[in-house]
């Protein structure tokens, strides 16, 4: 009988927090377990102390994620709960994710200062975001828009927006939603012509491969519909680079027997772009995003992938 409190790990933002004390909450209601069973464990990442440069510039995917992982190989935590969109595609070695809470709301807010919509911008307009595929998505929508690295809390690029340090920026809607602020954006992207990152919305839990308490624990809490559609397009993004130096999107929705998935590349400045849809058995997500990472890669011709370089 487990008499110690099961640690998870959590990098210490408002959203984090709120993502890690949603899966508590979660546990403790599927296991009927007190809350003194769970001790959330607070660490600082280098995509948290490093906020003045986009994460192309200092190295992708895994600056959110290392030092959670580090102690969670060495058993100083139990597990540890991410934005499913941070997790590099290749994990340390004896770790995987192992449960997916329900999937929030996957588009992008638009939030304007000066105009309530995207295209409703005045020309020459400037938006704040570090995502390389938003960056592109907008040059696709509008070659006019100058785009600027805009990184930090939620309530940063809030305020930064409000002091008029941009016209507008592009947040998760999920994200906004886990921290109560429904309100705050002026506009939903619609995902067929503004499709979200792979793995967008959806929280997952990391653990370690054999630790059968742990994982036992988790699983009373993992939703398959969720976790089958973002298996896909993590295996669709694994296929094609998987780092955050590449403009990528993607997105599938499983009914638990079907499933559906679309994805997107681009070239940095939006000017060319590929998109590939198939559709196929719930059980073959991984295989299926794997696949439409493949056609779309022949599609789009090794000339196309010169300037992810």
């Amino acid at each position: 009988m487990q008499t110690k409190p099961f640690r998870i790990g959590t990098r210490g933002s408002p959203l984090a927090l709120a993502q890690a004390h949603e899966t508590r909450d979660r546990l403790m209601a599927a296991h009927g377990l007190p809350s003194e069973m769970f001790e959330i464990v607070v660490l600082s990442t280098m995509g948290d102390r490093i906020t003045d440069r986009s994460l192309s510039e200092i190295g992708g995917k895994g600056l959110f994620t290392q030092e959670l992982e580090d102690m969670l190989t060495s058993g100083g935590l139990d597990f540890a709960v991410h934005s499913s969109k941070d997790m590099p595609t290749k994990l340390p070695t004896g770790l995987f994710l192992s449960a997916y809470l329900p999937r929030e709301d996957a588009r992008d807010a638009f939030v304007g200062r000066t105009a309530a919509k995207l295209l409703d911008l005045p020309e020459g307009a400037t938006i704040g975001s570090s995502s390389l595929r938003r960056q592109a998505l907008i040059k696709r929508l509008r070659p006019d828009i100058n785009v600027v690295t805009y990184r930090g809390l939620v309530d940063t690029r809030l305020r930064k927006l409000a002091e008029g340090q941009v016209d507008a920026t592009l947040l998760a809607f999920a994200g906004l939603k886990r921290l109560g602020k429904d309100d705050v954006p002026t506009e939903l992207l619609d995902p067929d012509i503004f499709p979200p990152a792979p793995a967008q919305g959806a929280i997952c839990i990391e653990s370690r491969i054999g630790d059968e308490k742990v994982n036992a624990l988790l699983e009373a809490i993992n939703d398959i519909r969720t976790h089958e559609a973002v298996t896909c397009e993590r295996a669709f993004l694994g296929t094609l680079d998987g780092s955050c130096r590449t403009p990528i999107a993607g997105y599938a929705v499983s009914d638990g027997e079907t499933i559906r998935f679309s994805g997107m590349i681009l070239t940095p400045d939006g000017s060319q772009s590929f998109r590939v849809s198939s559709e196929g058995k719930a059980s073959d997500a991984e295989q299926l995003g794997a696949h439409a990472g493949n056609d779309i890669r022949i599609d789009a011709g090794p000339d196309f992938f010169s300037s992810w370089t």
